[in-house]
């Protein structure tokens, strides 16, 4: 009697093939199946209410409201004319590293932190000294220009 040509390591080869082929084709079965079990369309699809929230009961017609296409705005809007682009802030110095020539202004409005560098200054000003400002807006954020030492108007 002969050996078989078959080794064990081929046989759970082919054993793991088989069983791979036959639990994909139960996949694809219920797959299919689900689909056809009450899937339909109308199930599938969902509304915004007018608070933007996703219900599955279709909006009252009697509360749409009508919009006119030129009052629907795409973009930006651009800036208006009268408005003035320039607004001169106050601070307070909290960092300034003289040797390196920058330094942080905090708003006293806002409380907002801006950078500030050496160039950018018409006054020599030091750490904890109140100063007005502009804003720029440079790479990384806004920046204070124009910075001056503050003088009270009298």
């Amino acid at each position: 009697m002969g050996r078989s040509q078959d080794s064990w390591n081929k046989k759970e080869t082919a054993k793991r093939k088989e069983k791979k082929r036959k639990d994909k084709e139960k996949k694809r079965e219920e797959r299919s199946g689900k689909s056809r079990d009450g899937n339909s369309l109308d199930d599938m699809i969902a509304y915004v209410d007018q608070d933007g929230n996703i219900t599955s009961t279709p909006p009252d017609p009697g509360n749409k409201e009508k919009v006119k296409a030129e009052d629907i705005v795409i973009g930006v809007p651009k800036k208006d004319e009268n408005e003035p682009e320039v607004r001169t802030r106050t601070g307070i110095i909290s960092f300034f590293n003289e040797a390196k020539g920058y330094g942080f202004i905090r708003d006293l409005d806002t409380q907002e932190s801006f950078f500030v560098h050496v160039n950018d200054m018409i006054d020599p000003v030091s750490k904890d000294n109140k100063v007005s400002f502009e804003l720029q807006s440079g790479l990384k954020g806004k920046n204070a220009v124009a910075v001056k030492l503050f003088k009270k108007d009298v």
